[in-house]
């Protein structure tokens, strides 16, 4: 082992040291629960949010290793319980947002961050991928995420606490987030310049550390559950040049309902984790089905597509999302463009089989032209002979209405009928889900009953 090597390991353990130090003071200092405080807020089930689900080929790196500084990160109040004792979560947000332009572009920022994070501690560049490409497209965005929805953080701490959980599959752990919490600041010290202010600092630090308080609160819930888990291809069908229908299977159950999403990390580019979504409902025998367009050269995309055959050994994430909420039994309008089909798909298969009474559904496939509806057949057999179900599929190349990303589709379903008493589920990508929420509110239905999963969660 050479210098650098036995410094950067020796250093790693001190941070080690130092977090376990640091916990077990504050587990002392701490006062005795009581037992009239507020519980903590859900972590919830497994989920996200990915408005474009494009999860089909959206990005799965992750967000830091950390978003914040150590400092309360396992204090004795839950992440849910309090933006923070003495501050307003509402008023940190207008501050920060008042002092954006200092920092901004996040991307810009961000380069500094691992620049100066990486410089320090070298040892964490083996957490991350080869191509940090896709990792900083994620980091930019999921600091919009915060910063969009700091004035909701009982919303805000339910994400992160999912995107905590979902970070154990890379070897993250709390002590991490110190580190990346002093480069993030030097780096925003450095784009701010003479602009930057005590005040500014502080609403940055409690909206940091909040962040990281949600992270591990999901990952602590999550610690009798696998990091992730083992799977075997046993079966790859390719339905179109870019596209294919991969099935896996895990050594032991993997516990996602209908409607969720899992991560995937490929042999051939290790640390480096897309989002997809299941294309069945559970089953008995572990089995799992992916449906994958390839979007590009280099990517798990095209290592699942071109270089994946029985007998291949997969790795999946945590499963997440709440597309399908299961505590609502009004008629159903399903709309899938592309392969966000695969999510839908698992949907009816499970309600074939656990349909509440009197339940409809209409399912709406949109492709661009009949050829591209490569699960039409599969759909159809699933279908046949069951009268609550209506399948209706809307080709570019066939169809009339407007151009445009999901217009055709969301024009064919707002012209179907009334959808306004009806709980609406959309996957796609980010274009058509914008297109058919915007119709679908516009005819009536409200918001709160069209369900999709949000930009954060594809990425």
């Amino acid at each position: 082992m050479d210098m650098d090597s036995t410094s950067s390991t020796a250093e790693y353990d001190r941070l080690i040291a130092r977090h376990h130090a640091m916990r077990l003071r504050r587990q002392i200092l701490a006062p005795a629960p009581s037992f009239a405080a507020a519980p903590a807020g859900p972590v919830g089930a497994p989920g996200g949010d990915r408005s474009a689900h494009g999860g089909h080929g959206g990005h799965g790196a992750h967000i830091g290793p950390g978003a914040a500084g150590m400092s309360g990160a396992s204090g004795a109040s839950g992440p849910n319980e309090t933006y923070h004792r003495d501050h307003d979560a509402a008023a940190d947000q207008r501050l920060i947002l008042g002092g954006l332009g200092l920092v901004t572009p996040f991307a810009d920022l961000i380069d500094h961050l691992y620049t100066f994070m990486f410089r320090r501690r070298p040892f964490l560049r083996a957490l991350f991928p080869e191509s940090m490409e896709f990792q900083q497209i994620h980091l930019e965005r999921m600091f919009e995420y915060l910063v969009e929805h700091l004035h909701q953080p009982d919303r805000l701490a339910a994400t992160l606490a999912q995107l905590g959980r979902d970070h154990r599959k890379l070897g993250v752990r709390p002590v991490h987030y110190e580190a990346f919490e002093e480069a993030l600041r030097e780096a925003i010290r450095l784009r701010a310049g003479a602009g930057w202010s005590a005040e500014l600092d502080a609403a940055w630090t409690r909206m940091l550390r909040f962040a990281v308080r949600s992270m591990v609160a999901g990952a602590e819930s999550a610690l009798t559950e696998p990091p992730y888990w083992h799977a075997t291809v046993v079966g790859h069908e390719r339905r179109r040049a870019d596209l294919a229908v991969v099935r896996v299977r895990t050594g032991e159950p993997y516990p996602y309902r209908a409607g969720q999403y899992g991560t995937v990390e490929h042999p051939l580019l290790p640390h480096t984790w897309r989002q997809y979504s299941m294309g069945c409902a559970p089953r008995a025998d572990n089995e799992l089905e992916f449906h994958v367009r390839r979007t590009g050269p280099g990517g798990v995309s095209e290592a699942l597509v071109e270089h994946t055959a029985v007998g291949d050994r997969l790795r999946l994430g945590p499963p997440r999302g709440t597309l399908m909420p299961d505590d609502d039994t009004r008629d159903l309008l399903l709309v899938a463009g592309g392969t966000g089909l695969a999510p839908m798909k698992a949907i009816v298969e499970e309600l074939v089989e656990h349909r509440p009474r009197g339940r409809r559904v209409h399912l709406f496939v949109g492709a661009r032209a009949r050829a591209d509806l490569y699960d039409w057949p599969a759909l159809a057999e699933l279908g046949g002979r069951k009268p609550w179900l209506e399948l209706i599929p809307v080709a570019d190349d066939v169809a009339d209405g407007p151009a445009g990303p999901g217009g055709r589709l969301a024009e064919a379903v707002s012209r179907a009928g009334d959808w306004s008493q009806h709980l609406a589920c959309v996957s796609g990508p980010a274009g058509l889900v914008d297109e058919v929420r915007a119709r679908l509110t516009a005819s009536g239905l409200p918001a709160t009953r069209i369900h999709h999963d949000p930009v954060l969660s594809r990425l």
